[in-house]
């Protein structure tokens, strides 16, 4: 197999030695995301059932969903000061362990505080092994194969979307809430299984390349850079837009006029399938391009889906759904691989600082579009998303190498 690591960086993290090429490192690039991430927007095909089991509002269930972000911006930060002591395979190899606890503890969470509490947990967890991933792929990819490497993953993210949507849709309609959370908890299982047996085992990062300087000096480092700093900005940006889309939305498509039922609210989610297809070329089209004309355009195609969700037939919504898909998950693999690329020192706690920023936009979207969904309705919410959509390509003026 194709090594994931530059051919002149020592004791490198290789996938399984038995795998016949880039293919395969891609494929299990992107599933091992895809089982990382299942959980975190699974649970929003099933807003409406949850919102009506535990009585609340449609803003409150939004946020106790979307906590799981919490969880994730300050993981993101903590394994981005530790990433240079973390051996990578051991470190996600225990948060995908670990992260079957709180998903089988929401099949009986008696209320919604103690729903919100196991969603932070999920959330510390999935962003461990995310975090972790992101740093080895940056760690041990070359400079030629480290956009391929990030798309292949952002890609398992958006086929979490999809898939993850609507086996959560199916299971919950057929089996019922508990149910569906105890599936998800296997899932996770087979996440670290998959681990297990692709990745080696290494000496620990520390022994192996320790950073000058303390962590805290390597973050402000960062924040100082302009390009990174950008980054991180966008990054907050693409995540309030996505999180304000597709956690809202759900209410609008099972009310009238769509009045859609759960499963058909399940099978919506097709819609992520054009972005499985499209983010996977994001390292190519950002090595041609630039990053900056790539994450402009895809802003732009998110942009233009924005008026669509607001027409009153089916067809608009979804067509609206499809190119705010596609153009967020285009634009995020684009900023992810530019971080990895601009910070040549500290890849752990780039990667984490731009996780945490990344998160805490999901959880600030949640808050604020809830708000403005709760009291204006959906309109103002899709205003909401435009103006982070905007912001987003101000900050992309910034984006220099």
């Amino acid at each position: 197999m194709t090594d994931l690591s530059a051919p002149t960086r020592p004791a490198a993290m290789t996938m399984d030695a038995h795998s016949p090429g880039l293919a395969f490192r891609s494929l299990v690039i992107g599933l091992t995301a895809f089982l990382t991430v299942v959980d975190l927007f699974a649970t929003q095909a099933i807003l409406p059932s949850l919102t009506r089991h535990y009585g609340v509002t449609p803003a409150a269930m939004g946020f106790a969903v979307n906590a799981s972000t919490f969880g994730m911006a300050i993981a993101g930060l903590v394994v981005g000061f530790f990433s240079p002591r973390i051996n990578r395979r051991t470190g996600i190899l225990l948060s995908l362990t670990l992260l079957a606890i709180p998903t089988s503890l929401l099949a009986s969470a008696p209320n919604l505080a103690v729903f919100t509490a196991l969603r932070v947990a999920q959330g510390l967890c999935m962003a461990s092994a995310f975090a972790l991933t992101l740093a080895y792929l940056g760690e041990r990819c070359s400079a030629m194969d480290a956009g391929g490497a990030f798309a292949a993953y952002i890609t398992g993210n958006v086929a979490s979307n999809l898939v993850g949507r609507l086996i959560s849709a199916a299971v919950a309609d057929s089996l019922g809430l508990a149910s569906n959370f105890y599936f998800f908890a296997a899932l996770n299982l087979t996440g670290a299984v998959l681990v297990y047996f692709t990745i080696n085992r290494v000496q620990p990062m520390h022994a192996m390349m320790m950073p000058a300087g303390s962590p805290l000096a390597a973050t402000i480092a960062h924040w100082r850079n302009p390009p990174l700093r950008a980054a991180f900005g966008i990054g907050f940006c693409i995540l309030f837009a996505f999180i304000g889309t597709f956690t809202f939305v759900n209410f609008v498509l099972v009310r009238p006029p769509l009045s859609l039922g759960m499963m058909d609210l399940g099978l919506v989610y097709f819609v992520f399938l054009p972005s499985v297809a499209t983010t996977l070329l994001a390292g190519k089209v950002a090595s041609r391009l630039g990053t900056r004309p790539t994450i402009w355009g895809s802003l732009a195609v998110a942009g233009i889906g924005l008026p669509l969700m607001l027409a009153p037939h089916l067809g608009g919504v979804l067509a609206g759904m499809v190119l705010v898909g596609v153009g967020t998950f285009f634009a995020q693999a684009a900023a992810t691989g530019f971080i990895g690329q601009v910070a040549t020192d500290n890849r752990g706690v780039a990667s984490g600082t731009y996780l945490a920023c990344y998160f805490c936009g999901g959880l600030v979207g949640t808050a604020v579009l809830g708000r403005l969904f709760d009291a204006f309705g959906w309109q103002a919410c899709v205003a909401g998303v435009g103006a982070a959509l905007a912001i987003a390509a101000l900050l992309t003026l910034a984006l220099r190498r």
